[in-house]
């Protein structure tokens, strides 16, 4: 076990791991928004989708500020949470189910990079990174804003279709 590894060290480990991650959301998003059945949800994942390459383009900015090269390492989590999602499209396909199984598969990608977005901010504010700080945070932001749009979209049509 190396005794030398430092907050540096965990801060760059994680943003691989975030970064891998929405590299992988970029490539799931499409097959979520043709999935979807909602014009709302639809459009929705299109709109997540532009701003999650713009999070990974701040990712890029944030490895370029630390003075690292921009490289993922494998997530398990994500690839986890990509997989139960693609299983829901496979069960639920056709169903009034369906986009409320997509929203549920969506937050729990959000929830799991709100932590990580957070736990970097302050990690990033621990090791006096200001400017990784402010772009850390503008993705935060985006992704909590997402958070709620998913839940007004489950609780003013979603729940209640699949519920019938």
């Amino acid at each position: 076990m190396a005794k030398d590894k430092t907050l540096e060290d965990l801060f760059y480990d994680t943003l691989k791991d975030i970064y891998y991650a929405e590299r992988q959301i970029v490539r799931a998003l499409p097959k979520m928004a043709r999935a979807a059945q909602s014009p709302d949800l639809k459009a929705g994942f299109e709109k997540h989708l532009q701003e999650t390459e713009g999070h990974v383009e701040r990712l890029q900015q944030v490895f370029e500020m630390i003075g690292k090269r921009a490289q993922g390492k494998t997530c398990e989590a994500i690839q986890g949470i990509i997989a139960e999602g693609e299983e829901i499209m496979d069960e639920f396909k056709g169903t009034p189910a369906l986009d409320a199984g997509l929203i549920s598969a969506a937050q729990a990608v959000e929830h799991y990079e709100i932590a990580r977005y957070g736990t970097l901010r302050t990690w990033a504010n621990t090791l006096g990174k200001p400017e990784v700080v402010k772009l850390l945070d503008q993705t935060l932001q985006e992704e909590g804003n997402t958070d709620k749009i998913l839940s007004k979209l489950a609780m003013t049509a979603a729940n209640q279709k699949a519920a019938a």
